[in-house]
């Protein structure tokens, strides 16, 4: 153990040069360690046992040999399973010397249950394998519905984490159904089972969403959601799938191939089911926002319409406006007249005058006098009719605005007791009286009801 040097170094000392068992001990300590780095070695457990120190302490062996093995507090704690005698195992360990005892021992770093290493190759090689394919790309995920109206849930059907999840959706919306599909998740056959739950489910149809949970466990208890079989019926599944599988820390090949992947089983209920107080509360904030644009809306257009109406003339006063017009307009007609009629005189009285100044023949004179006020009446008349036809125009326009003339088309007028014009329905009460004025004649009447 010492090695040939070692030896040759021990054989050749003087008597001065005797080491103690102290040294010795140290030296083959100080040996072994240099010698053998970290290195991983395989054997079945005996004797394991734990102190009240937190130390484990056990012996490794197999048909051969045995050597004492020691795992420390801090790394024994690590250990998400507990060791017993008779496992085979596999440790990665120091190679030291216990110095007190003389005991020849490995101070364990990690351990784990025999086959795990090809395990984990395995699961590396089928990883490799589907991301190769396309199965991971995040561009082949399908979004999850935001309100499913039903969930399916592949797990065992006494596995707590089916307990968890249909505790977790009543909580949060039991408005949401929710299909079981009872399925083996370890042992052998499980990847299977699972497969083939997938692909009921997805022929089913029914269900927005699917569930693939269970619980925590070993990798070997996991081993079924890392088959290529439950892998590939996931991708194929025409439903999209959540997977809940085991711990935080746990990965699976299944969850690579999800559509989404949860942290546990009562995280994947929580993905998919939407809180039903939340949606109330979103339902009751859109509600009153609508309210809101509805109140505005209205409030606009009656406004819109109020300034309509405040532009409306009453037919009575347009109808003065008109009469006051049309009064104006004869007057100015005549004042025009008269003074078209008063200016013509006046021209022939001063023709005449020049003529008379200007040209001997009284007679020639005083027929072309006479021409010119012929011709004077005659404009004079022109102008009157002309006038007369537009005032009569003017005159039968308003026509059309006189009261009785509305009422000769079948319309009437109704006023209140106090004689006042009725606009609006809504003016009027039950039991009113009303006079109502008809193009002949009138009537009294009493209101049953107004709208």
């Amino acid at each position: 153990m010492l090695g040939e040097q070692g030896l040759a170094r021990v054989s050749t000392q003087s008597p001065s040069e005797i080491l103690s068992v102290s040294a010795l001990a140290h030296s083959v300590r100080d040996l072994l360690e240099r010698r053998y780095p970290l290195l991983w070695v395989a054997g079945e457990i005996s004797n394991f046992t734990v102190a009240k120190s937190g130390h484990a302490y056990f012996v490794l062996k197999d048909e051969h040999a045995q050597v004492r093995c020691v795992m420390f507090r801090q790394r024994q704690q690590n250990l998400e399973w507990t060791p017993r005698d008779g496992m085979q195992i596999e440790v990665q360990a120091l190679v030291s010397l216990y110095e007190p005892r003389g005991d020849f021992q490995l101070n364990v770093e990690t351990m784990r249950r025999a086959g795990l290493g090809a395990l984990f190759e395995a699961f590396l090689k089928l990883r490799d394998k589907l991301e190769k394919e396309g199965l991971f790309k995040a561009e082949t995920k399908r979004a999850l519905p935001s309100l499913p109206r039903a969930i399916g849930v592949i797990t065992s059907r006494d596995a707590a984490a089916l307990r968890d999840v249909l505790t977790t959706l009543a909580r949060r919306n039991p408005s949401i159904d929710v299909v079981v599909f009872p399925v083996q998740v370890q042992g052998e056959g499980a990847s299977e089972k699972i497969a083939c739950a997938l692909k009921i489910a997805g022929r089913l149809g029914g269900c927005d969403v699917i569930l693939l949970v269970r619980g925590g466990g070993s990798i070997e208890d996991l081993w079924a959601f890392n088959e290529e079989s439950v892998a590939r019926a996931i991708r194929a599944c025409p439903i999209p799938v959540v997977t809940g599988i085991g711990h935080e820390t746990d990965f699976t090949i299944a969850d690579f191939v999800a559509d989404r992947r949860a942290p546990t089983p009562t995280a994947a209920a929580e993905l998919v089911s939407p809180e039903r107080a939340g949606l109330l509360e979103g339902i009751s904030r859109l509600t009153a926002s609508l309210a809101l644009r509805v109140r505005q809306e209205l409030e606009r257009r009656m406004l819109h319409v109020d300034q309509l109406a405040s532009r409306l003339v009453h037919p009575e006063a347009r109808l003065r406006a008109q009469s006051e017009l049309l009064g104006q307009l004869r007057l100015r007609l005549g004042q025009a007249a008269g003074r078209i009629s008063s200016e013509r005189r006046w021209e022939v009285v001063r023709l005449l005058h020049r003529a008379q100044a200007r040209l001997p023949n009284t007679d020639k004179l005083l027929a072309t006098s006479l021409q010119l006020a012929a011709r004077l009446r005659a404009a004079t008349h022109a102008t009157l009719e002309r006038a007369g036809s537009a005032c009569a125009r003017r005159i039968a326009d308003l026509s059309h605005l006189d009261p009785a003339a509305v009422l000769e088309r079948g319309y009437s007028v109704v006023r209140d007791g106090s004689g006042r014009i009725v606009l609006r329905g809504g003016s009027l009460a039950a039991g009113d009286l009303l006079d109502i004025t008809f193009a002949e004649g009138g009537a009294h009447a009493r209101v049953e009801r107004s709208r």
